[in-house]
Parts: C-alpha cells; sequence; structure tokens
C-alpha cells in the first residue's frame, strides 16, 4: 500500500483535535469552518488568498490543514503584497509559483484588479475564493483591497466569495480621521472609509459588497465567537505573525495608522529598526521634538527623545535624531489625530521638514486637506475638527455592518 503526502498527513492534520484551539475564548472563521467539515465548500473547487497570517491556534498554516483533508478541495492559493509567504517587502510580491509544501499553485494578485484578476481566477478553475488574512485596521493597510479587488473579480468571474473573519487588532470601537476622497483613490484606498476604519475583514466585506459592489458579488462569510469589539489583540490569545515585514508587533499595528503618514515625508518611519513605525527621525532633529509634543498631553502616549540607525530605507546606515512613541494608556490612544499632531510638531521644530515631492501624503490621508492645512500652519485640532462631518458620516454607515458587540 502507498501512502501519499496528503492521505498521510489527512490522519494527523485534519482529524486530530485541536485542543488549544477549543480551549480558547475567541475561535477564528476558520476555527470554526474547519470545525464544521468545511461544509458550506462540499464539492468545490477552493482557491484560498492567504499570507503568513492564516494560521490555526497552534500555528499550522490552513493552507497545509486544508490541503491534508479529504472534506475539502483546495486547488490554489493566491497571494497578496509581500507574497503568500509573506518574503517580499513593501510594493512587492513573490510571482507566481507552485508552492514546494503542498504542490499548489500560487498566484500573484498584488497589483492585479478587475477583469485581469478575473481572468486569473477563471484561469485557476476554482468555484469558490476564499479570504483569510490578518489586518492591522489602517485604510492604507493594502490587504483590504487586495480584498476589495477580489471580490470585484470574483463576481466579474461568476465566482463565489468567503470571508473567513479574523480579530481587528487595534479593536473595533470606533473609527478614525478622515474619510478619503474618490479622487485620490489607490491601491492604499479604493474606496470612502475612514483612516482608522474599527472594523473587521468580513465587516469591510458586507460593506465593500453592499456600497460599492451594488451586492453583485456571491459573498458569505464566517464570523468569529469570542471576539468583543473591545479586545486588543493580546486579549485574544491568539498567536500574532507579522502581517507584512515591517509589522512585527501588535504594538506597531497600535500606531500604524497614525504613523504611517511619515512615509508622505522626508522623515524616517522606522523601516530598517526593529521598532517600524515606533521609532520616527531624521538628520538634524533633536530632544525638541518630543518636548513639543509631550506638551501636548496627547490621551495615553507619551514621546522619547530617540536617536536610530536605519539599516534600509530613508537615512540608511545613518544616525538620526526623533521620537519614539511609547503608548501607555491604549484604551485612550487616538492613533490618527496622534499622527497629525507628529507633523505639525516635526514641521514646527525642524525646518528640514518637507513632503515626499509625489504628495504621497495625500494618498495616505485620502485628500489634500491634511497636507495644506499642515502648510498653512494649522493646529493638530483644527485640523481633526475638518474631517469631522465625513468621519461622522462613515460612522453611520459603518453601524449597519458590524457583526460583533
Amino acid at each position: 500500500m502507498t501512502l501519499s503526502r496528503r492521505t498521510l498527513l489527512a490522519g494527523t492534520l485534519a482529524t486530530a483535535p485541536l485542543p488549544l484551539l477549543a480551549e480558547a475564548r475567541l475561535r477564528t472563521g476558520f476555527a470554526r469552518l474547519s470545525s464544521d467539515g468545511y461544509a458550506p465548500l462540499a464539492g468545490q473547487n477552493v482557491g484560498l488568498v492567504t499570507n503568513p497570517t492564516g494560521i490555526t491556534q497552534d500555528v499550522r498554516h490552513i493552507v497545509d490543514v486544508m490541503h491534508a483533508d479529504p472534506r475539502v478541495r483546495l486547488t490554489a492559493v493566491f497571494g497578496p503584497e509581500h507574497g503568500f509567504r509573506g518574503t517580499a517587502q513593501a510594493g512587492g510580491s513573490e510571482g507566481r509559483s507552485t508552492d514546494p509544501a503542498t504542490g499548489l499553485p500560487v498566484y500573484d494578485t498584488y497589483t492585479k484588479s478587475g477583469q485581469p484578476l478575473a481572468d486569473i481566477f477563471t484561469a485557476s478553475a476554482v468555484d469558490t475564493i476564499v479570504f483569510d488574512i490578518q489586518d492591522v485596521g489602517a485604510r492604507f493597510y493594502t490587504y483590504i483591497w487586495t480584498l476589495y479587488d477580489c471580490m470585484e473579480a470574483a463576481a466579474l468571474a461568476g465566482k463565489r466569495f468567503m470571508v473567513l473573519d479574523r480579530p481587528n487588532p487595534v479593536t473595533g470601537r470606533a473609527a478614525y480621521g478622515p474619510v478619503l476622497d474618490p479622487a485620490f483613490a489607490t491601491f492604499v484606498g479604493r474606496r470612502p472609509i475612514a483612516q482608522a476604519h474599527g472594523m473587521t475583514a468580513a465587516e469591510l466585506a458586507r460593506l465593500f459588497n453592499a456600497q460599492f459592489l451594488y451586492g453583485k458579488v456571491q459573498l458569505s462569510t464566517v464570523a468569529m465567537t469570542g471576539w468583543r469589539r473591545a479586545d486588543f489583540f493580546d486579549d485574544t490569545r491568539l498567536p500574532w505573525v507579522p502581517p507584512s515585514p515591517n509589522m512585527p508587533t501588535p504594538d506597531t499595528a497600535l500606531v500604524y495608522s497614525g504613523t504611517c503618514l511619515f512615509e508622505g515625508t522626508n522623515l524616517s518611519e522606522g523601516r530598517g529598526t526593529t521598532r517600524p513605525f515606533e521609532l520616527l527621525g531624521a538628520e538634524g532633529i533633536d530632544g525638541k521634538w518630543a518636548a513639543a509634543l509631550n506638551e501636548l498631553a496627547l490621551p495615553g502616549v507619551r514621546f522619547r527623545e530617540a536617536y536610530f540607525a536605519p539599516t534600509f530605507s530613508k537615512f540608511e546606515g545613518k544616525t538620526v535624531g526623533g521620537v519614539q512613541l511609547h503608548v501607555d494608556q491604549r484604551e485612550l490612544f487616538d492613533p490618527v489625530r496622534t499622527g497629525i499632531a507628529l507633523l505639525v510638531t516635526a514641521k514646527r521644530v525642524w525646518r528640514g521638514f518637507a513632503w515626499r515631492p509625489d504628495h504621497w501624503i495625500d494618498k495616505l490621508t485620502g485628500s489634500a486637506l491634511v497636507r495644506t492645512m499642515v502648510d498653512a500652519g494649522a493646529g493638530t485640532d483644527e485640523i481633526v475638527a475638518a474631517w469631522q462631518p465625513g468621519l461622522t458620516a462613515f460612522r453611520t454607515v459603518r453601524r449597519t455592518y458590524l457583526m460583533y458587540d
């Protein structure tokens, strides 16, 4: 008798009990789908959109688990920005390949949308596309737009679409920040949602389908159980896998929706350090920046004068000065307001401050409002007040699609 790798693994991976998962308060969408024997996917060729964050409670990758389980027919994998295995840096992907562990074809979705992506789904011969990626709660983190693009392409290709939900690691209590002006739509913001959306992937999928894709997607979602909107990631007891190379910890995600705005400036956003997006700086900045920030007494955060030498990206190999954010009361912390305060004070204390020449800041914030108001000398509160009407309207729409208390 000859045993295939799939048959052998099926006895150990697919049918083995998962004691850690059973004991955890939170169960992800994948945990619920697999415990139900993948019943909604019976008889279908399944394609999975995922990356290294697609894991079980006991840190097995769901591609390996599904491939080994005879109850589901996984036939293709689709990788987003950074790739299926997560090796590519920002703005890159891993391309078309064959997964050496399973032999499955891996298709590259990065920078693909509309009919070209629909053609990839058609060529893969899948019936249902399943999405399972850990998001971090910021509009410009591209996985939610991979979700959107894949939903749109699935509708064009006549494929079913399923979202397996995972927690928003920075809670789902509220939405913060400016809402995207559609005139500034890019892959870091396709549609008008808030900069920190306060939603899970499944909730966003429901909103996308109803508000922007007009119900054309054959959408189903598998909700989590045990997640509360006030939960931070450590409350979930789930293992953290960096969703991208510069998102090493949940602490990074906590500040990211504000400090990623420094990608649109000539300051380092901490890439090339062990604390990306928590360290910010440039040559010529000294302790005046941290002092100015601490004088503002922003809720939930303090700022430390810091010096660091990035190993890549801006100021590679050079020692720069700046600040490190220390969030000490995360329930009070507003990352987007803090990000604006950082921009305003940086421009005031450092005469070398400049925007990226391509006005990337407008793509990140969703309009020219932040850039022009900072340049005009507006203060933090004035800038935050300017986006409140749009944010209030988004918060009203958002409520319709929330799935958890």
